[in-house]
């Protein structure tokens, strides 16, 4: 979508709330208080619509990342529309500059905008890579750490994604073979036949599998006929490489909310819809405060 396509369909704050109202509310549907099939009509000078027959009110708004919110919806729609115009994402204080929001604003939007990108449940199949990475940067020149101790410092991430498919990563507190067993069979069908480099803990945990076949790295062997972890390494390139690029750095606390960012830009790659309707699509109600 390009800046001309979003302005002609959200030019104002009130084409944003329609449009919730016809996600959740449409013409046609039961009215949430009286339960008659009716038409809603937009309440003057809020941003709610009245049943036509029992007046009751409805708020789109109501139960969403938007609830409550003091900021424009039509901001909030512009912060969606510019993380998903960028390959990589953007910034919370590149967003407080772009829509003259203050920073700590940017940051609890994007947060919530993030909490719509949780990654799905559905396990992959077929042919899995499977592989671990470490996020933290690389040491300052004259870091007194040695090598093992500045790994301690990083987060573990593990990673697996099907040849022709989705990708799914999560933030691991190490890589015992328990932990890595774990989250394996979380996201791999064991009907599956998986790939991964020689590390010993994958030797008991390809056993649960159909197939394991393991690339010998040490050895300077990449790629051995169909037997590479080539797909997943270039995936946590891409994390890498966006993480330092945008944010420069991100505590282990938040971490996992970036890596379902990047996951879900990468599984919408074959979706043939724009990301930014992607996202839309993913705003629910809380069942909580949707009837507020």
């Amino acid at each position: 979508m390009t800046y001309s396509q979003f302005m002609a369909l959200f030019p104002d704050n009130d084409t944003c709330v329609e449009y919730l109202r016809q996600k959740f509310h449409p013409d046609g549907s039961a009215c949430p208080k009286c339960g008659k099939v009716t038409k809603f009509h937009r309440v003057t000078g809020r941003a709610a619509y009245a049943c036509q027959y029992c007046r009751g009110q409805v708020y789109p708004t109501a139960g969403t990342i938007f609830h409550k919110s003091s900021t424009s919806l039509q901001l909030w729609f512009w912060a969606i529309f510019l993380m998903s115009s960028t390959r990589c994402g953007i910034s919370a204080k590149e967003l407080e500059r772009e829509i003259g929001v203050s920073y700590p604003t940017a940051h609890r939007m994007f947060k919530q905008i993030r909490t719509l990108l949780g990654q799905d449940d559905e396990q992959l199949s077929g042919k899995v890579e499977m592989d671990e990475t470490y996020v933290g940067g690389k040491p300052r020149a004259g870091s007194p750490l040695t090598r093992a101790e500045h790994m301690r410092r990083k987060t573990a991430v593990f990673g697996a994604i099907e040849r022709g498919g989705q990708v799914r990563a999560s933030v691991i507190p190490n890589n015992y073979t328990s932990t890595l067993g774990q989250v394996a069979r979380k996201y791999v069908l064991p009907e599956s036949t998986v790939f991964t480099d020689e590390l010993a803990q994958y030797v008991s945990i390809g056993q649960t599998y159909k197939a394991h076949h393991r690339i010998r790295h040490l050895s300077h062997v990449y790629v051995d006929g169909d037997v590479t972890t080539n797909t997943i390494e270039a995936f946590f390139g891409l994390i890498k490489n966006g993480l330092r690029g945008v944010y420069h750095s991100v505590s282990k606390q938040y971490l996992q909310n970036y890596l379902d960012e990047y996951c879900f830009r990468f599984n919408a790659r074959v979706d043939g819809q724009p990301i930014f309707w992607a996202i839309l699509d993913r705003v629910e109600k809380a069942p909580r405060l949707a009837a507020q």
